[in-house]
């Protein structure tokens, strides 16, 4: 499987460990993680800020979505708080990540582990177009469940 489009983005990590990378040929996602000096003990239901050391330059028209990462999720009932975190093309600060201990056990995060992916993604802007009504669509103004069981 080749990959059709790639783009160069600059980076600057400041943590000990490898630079984010796509771990098949079909990741939509790089792994970010923990740039801890000592293990960090996490109490259930506390959250707390994890900085990767990652600093990024996106192009104008792309986002860096921040996610959790399924396995941990399972494994240890760590997950993010807003999900999936967006990082801006014009936010030059350190990445980090906003983690919470969902468990009913306190769990340690170690330096070095993975804690989130990343996906980079296009948005497109928009500009309000202020109308009096919009038009008929089967659906309507159905939601939450309106469109079958």
């Amino acid at each position: 499987m080749s990959i059709p489009f790639f783009m160069h983005v600059k980076i600057i990590n400041k943590s000990p460990h490898p630079t984010p990378q796509y771990e098949t040929n079909g990741s939509a996602g790089m792994d970010l993680r923990a740039n801890l000096d000592a293990p960090l003990a996490l109490s259930s239901l506390e959250r707390t800020l994890i900085p990767t050391g990652l600093f990024i330059e996106l192009p104008a028209g792309h986002e860096a979505q921040i996610r959790p990462r399924s396995g941990l999720a399972l494994k240890k009932g760590l997950t993010l708080v807003n999900t999936p975190g967006t990082i801006d093309s014009d936010y030059r600060g350190e990445i980090k990540v906003i983690m919470v201990n969902l468990s009913k056990e306190t769990q340690t995060i170690e330096p070095g582990e993975r804690v989130a992916q990343m996906v980079i993604a296009r948005y497109v802007q928009i500009h309000w177009q202020e109308v009096e009504e919009l038009p008929e669509t089967e659906r309507g103004a159905g939601g939450f469940g309106s469109t079958g069981v």
